[in-house]
């Protein structure tokens, strides 16, 4: 099994244990959130630590870092969900006194940004 191979492999038995984990707090928002906080981490100790020390140092491996990135889809990013999608989420025509008091909220006072 060549390298590429192995990463590959060992990359798809991580992603099926992570959507297993997810699936199994599917509607516990803040073991959900945990398992958010604990990627976001992982993401950001790769980039810092490991990413960062294996960068190469010709112009030529540089290049062919960047080729990469450009071909295999861009620079990998978590994006956090905005508090107004959030909270747009969350209310519903359950809870019609929330979204009236959320809409007055949203009128009068503009400092709360996303």
């Amino acid at each position: 099994m060549n390298k590429s191979t192995d990463i590959d492999a060992k990359l798809a038995a991580i992603t099926t244990e992570v959507q297993t984990l997810a699936q199994s707090c599917q509607n516990d928002s803040l073991a959900l959130l945990a398992l958010l906080r604990c990627l976001e981490a992982l993401h950001k100790e790769i980039r810092e630590g490991f990413f960062q020390e294996s960068l190469p140092d010709s112009r030529h491996g540089f290049h062919t870092l960047l080729k990469d990135i450009e071909s295999q889809g861009g620079w990998p990013y978590i994006e956090r969900m905005k508090l107004q999608s959030l909270l747009n989420n969350w209310f519903s025509e359950d809870n019609p006194e929330i979204v009236s008091t959320s809409v007055k909220a949203q009128n009068t006072d503009t400092s709360i940004s996303e």
